[in-house]
């Protein structure tokens, strides 16, 4: 039987972008017209999974005109989603290009507060999903002032339904999550140095940090993410390194979420780890080929991972 996934994403955001030609102070800049596309760490991988013809169910939350946007905009691109209502209106993100300098300017709003009553809604919504996913995303930020234990409940849920759970997010949330144990992880150096309380990791350091989370029992697997030079992947039994390919760099939005979903249609057809950590390379890099906030094309994904599977 073929493999579901479930992503979450509490903090979504509608992602608007321009350009314009050198940024200057206090000088009325003309930019040129916006384009409107849709954010959120768990959403951008649900949108780079149907790019590479995997469905899945977006659950994310949705409040007032921004949110009706959203939802419009993931409607296009024809994704399975589930939007959940809230009282506080949608976020939106803004990102401007200088075209003079080929220099990205990235502008994010935290999202409002989602009330206890809220919370404990999402958690009953999600558990409700019928039938239940066998892998489930959470991926971004909670909006501010969110209690993180409630991503640890969250990520209780989802095992007790025998659910594998990746997880992608940062600070509070992250630690709160891997307390709980995940399926897989997804930090860079600075997030695990957070996760084994270290203030900083040097690159010799990072296999240790990152079999400890292991051995504890926090992650099966743990992909840490090394930008530009690629990533590493870790289990109980294996230590897997890959270079990231060459690339002329357009934008890095969404290229961590594109690795995720890059991962995950690989684990849903029972790849190997070797296959899951080359297919998620070649989705985040080729996501930086697009310019803005768009994703990879698939002909350029299939195109990197052939030269992937040649180192």
């Amino acid at each position: 039987m073929k493999k579901s996934v479930l992503t979450i994403t509490l903090n979504p955001s509608v992602d608007k972008s321009s350009s314009v030609s050198n940024i200057i102070p206090e000088k009325k800049l003309r930019c040129n017209s916006p384009k409107y596309e849709a954010g959120g760490g768990g959403i951008n991988v649900s949108r780079a999974l149907k790019r590479l013809g995997v469905n899945s169910d977006a659950f994310f939350t949705s409040g007032g005109r921004t949110g009706k946007l959203l939802e419009g905009l993931l409607q296009g691109e024809q994704l399975n989603i589930r939007p959940f209502y809230v009282t506080s209106e949608t976020r939106e993100n803004f990102i401007v290009l200088d075209t003079a300098c080929n220099k990205q300017y990235r502008f994010g709003f935290p999202g409002e507060l989602l009330t206890k009553e809220e919370q404990n809604e999402i958690l009953k919504s999600v558990e409700e999903v019928n039938p239940f996913p066998d892998f489930v995303v959470i991926s971004g930020s909670l909006p501010t002032g969110t209690d993180s234990n409630f991503m640890k409940q969250l990520v209780k849920m989802c095992k007790s339904k025998g659910s594998k759970v990746i997880i992608d997010t940062s600070g509070e949330a992250l630690k709160t999550a891997v307390e709980e144990g995940v399926f897989l992880l997804k930090p860079n150096i600075g997030e695990l140095a957070f996760l084994v309380g270290k203030d900083k990791l040097e690159e010799t350091d990072v296999d240790q940090a990152a079999q400890l989370i292991i051995s504890q029992g926090k992650a099966e697997v743990v992909i840490v993410s090394l930008g530009s030079q690629g990533a590493v992947l870790f289990s109980a039994s294996e230590k897997i390194r890959i270079e990231a390919p060459p690339v002329e760099v357009k934008s890095t939005v969404g290229a961590g979420d594109s690795m995720v979903a890059g991962m995950v249609s690989v684990l849903i057809q029972g790849g190997n780890y070797k296959e899951v950590l080359s297919m998620g390379i070649a989705c985040g890099s080729a996501t930086t080929m697009a310019e803005g906030t768009g994703l990879f094309t698939k002909e350029n994904v299939e195109r990197l991972y052939k030269e992937i599977q040649k180192q």
